[in-house]
């Protein structure tokens, strides 16, 4: 996928402390068995390669967050995959804290520096089905493909899907919506998600749940009867559950979507995230499980972190005041 390429201004001026020595970080290093399962962190200092070149200089932020997880921004989508999977590998062995049943991986497909709606809503939907092929191949033991179930917006989604990114492949593919006769007027069928699941499925996928409002609904029902009280995992990908946290639908309108802010949302773990902020005081807000909140501007081809903290920031607050007054 080609990656978009958008000037920055080189007039920007930051105080940025220097490190001593910019190209060795203390960062967590992953042991890797023969068989490919992952088996656990450990904290090592390395030199990064070239191509993963960070500086992670902080101008403000809280000193106390996540010191010796240092991620560096990614370059490409195979390095998105690659993190992605080592913060959910990560999460879901963490088990000093909570045992993260569900779990969410967000971030833009129409280019790294892109934001939802860049590309048109078919072309992105399809680059989110062909990452997360690329995703399950490397994070998803090939025995364990068919007790993995992904679930695409609707029926349709799911014959495009198998003659496309996941032909051949051995992982289920299921649906959480039916189209109507009405569909044009929003009205879809309810599915029964308890009745689609089987008692072999370890780990449930749901591949971009965003297009229809009913979706993120059937995503509740479908945590709530097959993953609460089992050993079962739950992970969304590119739901933009942006747009629930923000507001963006009034809760008047939709109160049931609205009412997830409470009910499912403060349950989950957001181990791997990316958004873009565009104009001249843009940047990104960065998140790799189990390191801290980030908040990145990209300064002559490099990444500088501008703000740190331990819990999300509002899309708000970073527009509208840590971004500015950087």
């Amino acid at each position: 996928m080609t990656l978009s390429t958008i000037p920055i201004a080189s007039s920007i001026s930051i105080p940025i402390p220097s490190l001593q020595n910019p190209k060795v970080l203390s960062c967590r290093s992953f042991q890797v068995k023969k068989d490919g399962s992952f088996c656990g962190p450990k904290i090592a200092a390395f030199k990064m390669s070239r191509n993963l070149e960070f500086k992670a200089n902080s101008v403000s932020g809280d000193s106390s967050a996540s010191v010796g997880f240092n991620v560096p921004f990614p370059s490409d989508y195979s390095e998105i995959l690659e993190q992605a999977k080592e913060a959910t590998e990560l999460a879901l062995k963490d088990k000093k804290q909570l045992m993260y049943m569900l779990q969410e991986i967000e971030f833009p497909t129409a280019g790294l520096e892109s934001v939802p709606g860049d590309g048109e809503g078919g072309i992105e939907m399809t680059g989110s089905m062909q990452l997360i092929r690329e995703f399950c191949d490397i994070f998803i033991n090939p025995e364990k493909a068919t007790r993995t179930r992904i679930f695409f917006p609707e029926a349709n989604e799911v014959k495009f899907a198998r003659q496309s990114a996941f032909g051949g492949a051995s992982f289920k593919l299921d649906y959480l919506t039916k189209p109507s006769l009405f569909e044009d007027f929003g009205f879809v069928t309810k599915v029964k998600m308890a009745d689609r699941v089987k008692p072999e499925d370890e780990l449930f996928l749901v591949a971009y749940p965003y297009f229809n409002v009913n979706e993120m609904l059937v995503v509740e029902e479908l945590y709530n009867e097959a993953v609460v009280n089992t050993a079962r995992k739950l992970i969304i990908f590119n739901g933009e559950l942006d747009r629930i946290r923000s507001g963006y639908y009034p809760p008047f309108f939709y109160p049931k979507l609205a009412a997830l802010t409470k009910s499912l949302l403060p349950k989950m773990e957001t181990v791997y995230y990316i958004h873009n902020f565009k104009g001249r005081k843009g940047g990104t807000l960065f998140r790799c499980y189990p390191g801290p909140w980030k908040v990145l501007r990209k300064v002559r081809n490099e990444y500088i972190c501008l703000h740190q903290q331990e819990v999300m920031p509002s899309l708000k607050e970073v527009a509208l005041d840590i971004l500015p007054s950087a």
